[in-house]
């Protein structure tokens, strides 16, 4: 099959330039002025952007902890993706069974994906504990294609340091990339306990629970444990943790820095609102000058990626489960529809950002860092022909009755975004077109991808 997309304004990192693509069995074929040769589907994008599609590698589409679970799974959850100008996530599987190998997780994930996912998928895997069994599987699973795996700093099954550090030994000489979940569970343990004795509960205890130096503290504990090899904060949402990234990257440490619109746009405020439960997330929202910082890290380039960290427990369980106590409140919020209308409408629009930045932000970046790149992440001949095409003239309030999420809520309610996906396309098949989905269940594949440990 060939699809023919004319007349659109084609951005990469590098440059903005008037093109046609024409893609060939779901790979670029030629880019080119004027081409006339005959496709089986043709489409004008004239006065639009034409963008090599979206890379979200930080999903939780999926994940269920007990009896509490997401709203979306992996078909609603791919759906609205697409919508959002999305053709490829990451996902990170929650923790498994107790002493379940490090493969459990990853492949039961690969083959719910596999009936699913509308587009294509790759997984991380997770850490819950470290033995010689757990650190003989690293590279076997990094040769499965799955060389990104997550350490958590907090939470039940936190890592200790000294296991971190065997962790990122094994990692690092296997060729594998250590993500960490960056919070420091002593201080977050001691305030919640403070907070619950006194009986502050409400959702800006939350926020008040998890302060800012407990992410930049667990920054520098990683990269101290680190001892120069590679490590991906996830997540970054305070100024002083982008502060601590920045020092290290200066003196030539290979560390990757994601951050997601939640911390770009909303404030630790959205707390003292009557549904302030929207807003439990880990790590919290935090203060203007946080998300100033934030930008201002996206713009002169600390930051490398910007992800959402969708999971959508709705609104009705964060009541249910975490009434009068916040912390029961199951943590996080959807946005996997809504980050590319925002990040091009709050960063682009309003000069934060340029719309090169922007495409590097949201497709290049997160597809050279996860081992994706060329293959996605970009516009050029024999890469996916991975699309979508975004019409800034579009400008409409975000509200959950117009997105596809299956949530009960977008904590972006109301934001008006300039700037919207009109066309999706996944390896050459038109997905979602002006408002209709047209993709099919399960047609999404599995990526297995191969990071390189040094910076790009």
């Amino acid at each position: 099959m060939k699809l023919l997309i004319k007349n659109g304004l084609l951005v990469t990192p590098d440059k903005t330039y008037k093109a046609d693509i024409l893609s060939e069995e779901g790979v670029i074929a030629r880019i080119d002025k004027n081409i006339s040769e005959k496709a089986d589907e043709i489409i004008n994008a004239e006065g639009k952007y034409v963008f090599s599609g979206g890379v979200d590698v930080h999903t939780h589409l999926n994940l269920a902890l007990g009896d509490r679970k997401v709203s979306d799974g992996f078909y609603h959850g791919t759906v609205a993706a697409a919508f959002g100008g999305t053709t490829t996530i990451i996902d990170h599987p929650e923790a498994g069974e107790k002493d379940c190998s490090l493969h459990h997780q990853p492949d039961m994930y690969k083959k719910n994906l596999e009936k699913e996912a509308v587009i294509d998928y790759a997984v991380h895997g997770v850490f819950q504990r470290v033995d010689d069994a757990v650190l003989k599987e690293i590279p076997e699973l990094i040769n499965d294609g799955i060389p990104s795996m997550k350490v958590y700093c907090t939470y039940d099954n936190m890592l200790t340091y000294n296991a971190i550090e065997k962790v990122i030994d094994v990692m690092d000489s296997s060729g594998g990339l250590t993500a960490f979940h960056a919070e420091d569970d002593a201080v977050i343990k001691e305030l919640q306990k403070k907070y619950g004795d006194e009986g502050r509960l409400e959702p800006i205890y939350h926020a008040k629970s998890r302060p800012d130096f407990s992410e930049a503290d667990a920054i520098k504990q990683i990269l101290k444990t680190a001892k120069g090899r590679p490590v991906y904060i996830v997540h970054l949402s305070t100024k002083k943790g982008l502060q601590v990234i920045k020092k290290a990257k200066a003196v030539g440490q290979a560390v990757i820095a994601e951050t997601c619109p939640q911390y770009l746009l909303l404030t630790e405020e959205r707390y003292n609102d009557p549904d302030g439960a929207k807003y439990i997330m880990a790590p919290p929202l935090r203060k203007q000058e946080d998300c100033d910082a934030l930008w201002e890290g996206l713009a002169d380039g600390t930051i490398d990626i910007v992800a959402t960290d969708h999971c959508s427990f709705s609104y009705a369980d964060k009541v249910k489960f975490g009434k009068d106590d916040f912390r029961r409140t199951p943590g996080g919020c959807p946005g996997v529809e809504t980050r590319v209308p925002l990040l091009y409408s709050e960063g682009v629009a309003k000069g934060r950002i340029t719309l090169e930045r922007f495409s590097a932000l949201i497709s290049e970046n997160p597809a050279k860092k996860m081992g994706l790149y060329p293959r996605k992440g970009s516009l050029a001949v024999g890469s996916d022909a991975d699309f979508f095409i975004m019409d800034t003239d579009i400008s409409r309030k975000i509200s959950v009755n117009t997105l596809h999420h299956k949530c009960d809520y977008t904590p972006f309610e109301g934001y008006e975004a300039t700037g919207w996906p009109v066309t999706a396309v996944s390896r050459g098949e038109v997905i979602v077109n002006n408002g209709r989905f047209t993709g099919k269940r399960g047609r999404g594949v599995f990526l297995p991808r191969t990071p390189s440990k040094k910076e790009d």
